[in-house]
C-alpha cells in the first residue's frame, strides 16, 4: 500500500496531538510525544498548549520541579524534555553519539585528555553536581581538580555525560544561564549490546509518536549512523506494518495505529520554535513544504515558530505590540484567518503571564521573508 503526502501528514499530525488537542497529565503527554524539543524555555509549553486541552503552565512547571520531566542533552545532541523514567533508556540509546561528537571534538582535544579520561572523570562530577550548580562553578571545579584550565573538559561532560538541567526560575522554568544537576538514577557508560537494545526501544517508541517512518527518519529523529539505525529498524520491523511511502521509500507503522483519511480537518496551530514535528523526519514534507524549508529552518538551524494551516506550514508568526503578528507565505481564506486569530488570542493569554516578547531575540530572520499578507492578531 502506498500512503500520499498527505495521509503522512494526517497521520503523524494524529499521533502528535495536533489533529485534537486531548485531555492528559503533561508527563503522560510527554511521554506519548517521546520528547519536547527543548532548546528555548518557553517552547515546551507552546508545544504543550498546542496539545493540551486545558494546558496549565503551571503543571508544567512542577514537573519540571519535581523531575518527574527532566531536561537534558539527547536526540540530535539537542536540548529535550522527557519522562524521568524514560532518561535512562534514551541516554544510553543516544551514548554513542553523544560520546563521537562531544570527545572527538576540537573544544574537548584542546584540553588534552583521552576518552578515558574524560570517562574516569564523570563519577566525581555527579557527585559535585549532586545539587544545582553553574557551569561556571563546574568548569572552576574540574580545573582546581586537574591543574589545567578544563572548559573543553566541562563542554564535553555536560552533554555526554548523565547530567540534567536543573530549573533556574521565571519566566519559565528554565532560563538563559543553565543550571546543572545529576541526573537522578544516571546511567553508566553502556556498551555497544546496551545501547544498541536502548536504541531499538527508542525505534519502537518514535514510531508510536511520529509514524509512519523510515529508517533514514529514524536516522534524522536521533541522529544516528545509517548503521545502528537500521540494525534498531530491523529488530523490529517483523512486528510492523509495512507502506510504500509517495517516493518509494519503504515507511514501518505499528499495526493499528491512528492514520486518518486525508479528507480529515486539521484545525489551524501556532507551532513553537523548534517544534519536533519539523524536525524529525528525513523527509520533511509531509509537514512543510519544500518551498518553505529554507525559510523556516534558517541557516544556522534556528526552526521559527510556524503557522500550521491544513496541517502544512503556511507562514511564521512571533508577538508584536497588540497580539501576534502572522505573515503568511500564501494567500489564506477568511475561515484560515479566523481560526488563527482564535489560536492567536488564546496563545498571547498564555504569555502574557510569561514572555509576551517570546521569541523576539530572533526578529532578524524576518528581513526578507516573502509575505502574501502579513496580518496582526489581536491579544
Amino acid at each position: 500500500m502506498t500512503m500520499t503526502a498527505r495521509a503522512l501528514n494526517r497521520a503523524t499530525l494524529a499521533r502528535q496531538l495536533l489533529l485534537e488537542r486531548a485531555r492528559l497529565d503533561v508527563v503522560d503527554a510527554v511521554g506519548r510525544l517521546v520528547a519536547l524539543q527543548a532548546q528555548h524555555p518557553a517552547s515546551p509549553y507552546v508545544a504543550l498548549w498546542n496539545r493540551l486541552d486545558g494546558f496549565h503552565p503551571a503543571d508544567l512547571d512542577a514537573a519540571f520541579a519535581e523531575r518527574a520531566l527532566v531536561k537534558a542533552t539527547l536526540m540530535r545532541i539537542t536540548l529535550h524534555a522527557v519522562p524521568a523514567g524514560d532518561y535512562p533508556s534514551w541516554q544510553r540509546a543516544m551514548q554513542p553519539t553523544l560520546r563521537a561528537a562531544r570527545l572527538n571534538d576540537p573544544r574537548f582535544r584542546v584540553s588534552g585528555l583521552s576518552h578515558a579520561d574524560a570517562e574516569a572523570a564523570i563519577p566525581d562530577l555527579l557527585e559535585f553536581v549532586a545539587t544545582p550548580r553553574s557551569g561556571a562553578e563546574c568548569e572552576a571545579w574540574l580545573t582546581e581538580r586537574h591543574g589545567a584550565p578544563m572548559k573543553g573538559l566541562w563542554w564535553a561532560l555536560r552533554q555526554f555525560g548523565p547530567v540534567q538541567h536543573a530549573p533556574t526560575g521565571p519566566p519559565w522554568s528554565f532560563g538563559t544561564r543553565p543550571a546543572y544537576v545529576a541526573a537522578a538514577d544516571p546511567p553508566a557508560i553502556a556498551d555497544a549490546e546496551t545501547s544498541a537494545a536502548a536504541q531499538v526501544e527508542l525505534f519502537r517508541r518514535y514510531v508510536a509518536a511520529f509514524g509512519p517512518v523510515s529508517m533514514p527518519d529514524f536516522a534524522q529523529f536521533a541522529l544516528l549512523n545509517r548503521a545502528p539505525a537500521r540494525a534498531a529498524v530491523d529488530a523490529v520491523a517483523g512486528e510492523l506494518t509495512r507502506f510504500d511511502g509517495p517516493d518509494g521509500t519503504v515507511l514501518y507503522d505499528l499495526p493499528g495505529a491512528p492514520r486518518p483519511g486525508e479528507d480529515v480537518p486539521a484545525p489551524p496551530r501556532l507551532l513553537a520554535m523548534w517544534d519536533s514535528v519539523l524536525l524529525v523526519h528525513a523527509d520533511r514534507g509531509r509537514v512543510i513544504p519544500p518551498e518553505y524549508r529554507k525559510l523556516v529552518t534558517r541557516t544556522n538551524g534556528d526552526t521559527l515558530p510556524t503557522l500550521l494551516v491544513d496541517g502544512f506550514v503556511a507562514g511564521v508568526w512571533r508577538p508584536v505590540d497588540g497580539g501576534i503578528e502572522a505573515t503568511a507565505f500564501r494567500p489564506l481564506s477568511d475561515a484560515d484567518w479566523d481560526g488563527l486569530a482564535t489560536e492567536a488570542a488564546s496563545l498571547s493569554a498564555l504569555l502574557a503571564g510569561r514572555e509576551p516578547t517570546v521569541y523576539r531575540r530572533y526578529d532578524r530572520w524576518w528581513a526578507g521573508l516573502p509575505a502574501v499578507e502579513v496580518r496582526v492578531l489581536p491579544s
